[in-house]
């Protein structure tokens, strides 16, 4: 970039990415605290303060919700292309999130539930990839600060998620008075999620003006006038037929929450093979970009596998907290939620260890080795706690088994989510900019859709042998994808 010496800088990086780190740590600490205590929200008894449901279809109904979250961003990566330019849908994502949160911040049943998660699965889709995106643009196609400037921003979004199930599972139980009694009251929490997000959109909203490039107002690729109005039909049309497949769902008795997954695991799978295949056969798409496309293929799908493990934690391993996890360290007692802190700590905590790995380490491996070595962490981190259900087949174990696994599963994190992001930045074609990076965020849509069916062969007599499975995959498909390093490195062009 020009006048890198002059710029004022965060920590090295351009000033911008102080405002974006911001606004992705307070969206990251109401999407984060309101999931620390969703699950058990909705499986809790009424009496207790839940919603009574089934502890499997909870689970399943997280990773769905996951899921969707990230299915949405084709929504948000189009409209930012195409309508509104990344700034703008940014801040209507936002507001949309903020809404839901406040919606289930009201004792409403089950109907506030699944309305808040339409909200918030709209509003993330928006703001989660074009936040990244221009992230992206800060940094010039030969600045080598990326990797390190990506890093950072993780390092943002992880710091508002370490805070959130700490302080808003507090907020549950009255911040420690007592305030409502013994019946937990899960809205109280939900509030604090909606004050995150507000505090989110105030930051970015006047922060953005000073340091955010005029580049970001605008659409990438911006529909012509002649075609606005067959997209608007189009649109129209598929909201009707989705309208019309409801309606003879409810018809026929099977409009029920079992089968609304099934389709959004099979919504999840389908588009993410669409949207490659528009992309490959694109005249938009020079020869050179179709390239990295394909070299983006088998990272695509190593990250899904690694977004499944490492999404689990707000379901099995959320799960193996309550019912298998003893829940205090002599005299110090927590809450089953407050485990999800882990998976944010550690990533700080490792963060500015891989900055200055990535920084100075001059032969180190390519995105794909990378992504092949953090497959096997991934895999590691189920092999282990295959060994509390093998020495403890039966009762509760100490909680130093979930430490540990997480602190597994986020040095594959650190090897796959902040390379990801910024290859996909490197990597994406000029006309499919926040396109692509949705696509990265597909990744973690398709692992969490189908650990939504997967998740139902959990139990506490299952787990060891649900653990051993998933663990030897994610292990052989790392393994293989060291094979293939080189041919993937060519085709990226990484290679001096």
């Amino acid at each position: 970039m020009e006048n890198t010496k002059k710029e004022k800088t965060f920590f090295g990086q351009p000033q911008g990415l102080s405002v974006l780190f911001q606004t992705e740590l307070w969206e990251r600490f109401s999407y984060y605290g309101m999931r620390a205590i969703l699950l058990f929200y909705m499986y809790y008894a009424i009496s207790q303060g839940g919603l009574g449901m089934n502890q499997t279809t909870a689970a399943s109904i997280m990773s769905i919700y996951g899921s969707s979250v990230m299915l949405a961003s084709i929504l948000g990566g189009w409209v930012s292309d195409r309508i509104w330019g990344p700034r703008k849908t940014v801040f209507y994502g936002g507001v949309l999130i903020m809404i839901g949160h406040i919606v289930l911040s009201f004792p409403m049943g089950v109907g506030a539930l699944y309305t808040s998660i339409v909200f918030i699965v709209l509003g993330t889709g928006l703001l989660k990839p074009n936040v990244s995106d221009m992230v992206g643009h800060l940094y010039g196609p030969n600045d080598n600060r990326r990797d390190a400037g990506f890093s950072i921003y993780v390092f943002g979004v992880n710091l508002g998620a370490a805070i959130a199930p700490i302080l808003v599972p507090w907020a549950k139980d009255g911040f420690g008075f007592h305030a409502f009694g013994k019946v937990a009251n899960f809205h109280a929490g939900f509030s604090l999620a909606a004050i995150g997000m507000f505090i989110g959109l105030v930051v970015y909203y006047f922060g953005g003006k000073k340091t955010l490039s005029e580049k970001s107002l605008h659409p990438a690729d911006p529909i012509p006038a002649d075609k606005l109005r067959s997209i608007v039909w189009k649109t129209l049309l598929i909201i009707i037929l989705v309208g019309i497949i409801f309606g003879i769902m409810a018809v026929f008795n099977s409009l029920n929450i079992e089968n609304i997954i099934n389709i959004i695991t099979i919504l999840a799978i389908a588009f993410p093979i669409y949207y490659f295949v528009i992309m490959l056969r694109s005249p938009k798409v020079t020869k050179k970009e179709h390239k990295q496309v394909l070299a983006y293929i088998p990272l695509f799908i190593a990250g899904a596998i690694f977004w499944g493990i490492e999404e689990s934690g707000s379901t099995v391993l959320a799960l193996f907290a309550q019912n298998r996890t003893v829940l205090h360290i002599g005299a110090w007692h927590f809450e089953a939620a407050n485990f999800q802190t882990l998976n944010p700590l550690f990533i700080m905590i490792l963060t500015p260890f891989f900055v200055w790995l990535w920084d100075t380490w001059k032969n180190q491996p390519s995105a794909a080795g990378k992504f092949a070595a953090g497959l096997v962490f991934a895999g590691l981190s189920y092999l282990f706690m295959t060994l509390p259900g093998l020495l403890h087949p039966a009762g509760r174990v100490s909680p130093f088994w979930l430490v540990g696994s997480w602190f597994i599963v986020e040095i594959a994190e650190m090897l796959i989510s902040p390379i990801g992001l910024a290859a996909t930045s490197r990597l994406a074609p000029k006309a499919f900019s926040s396109q692509m990076m949705s696509l990265w965020f597909l990744c973690d849509a398709v692992g969490q859709a189908a650990f939504a069916q997967i998740v139902k062969f959990y139990s506490t007599k299952t787990e060891v042998p649900f653990f051993a499975i998933i663990g030897l995959v994610s292990i052989v498909f790392g393994i293989i994808l060291f094979f293939m390093v080189k041919g993937i490195d060519r085709l990226m062009s990484e290679e001096k």
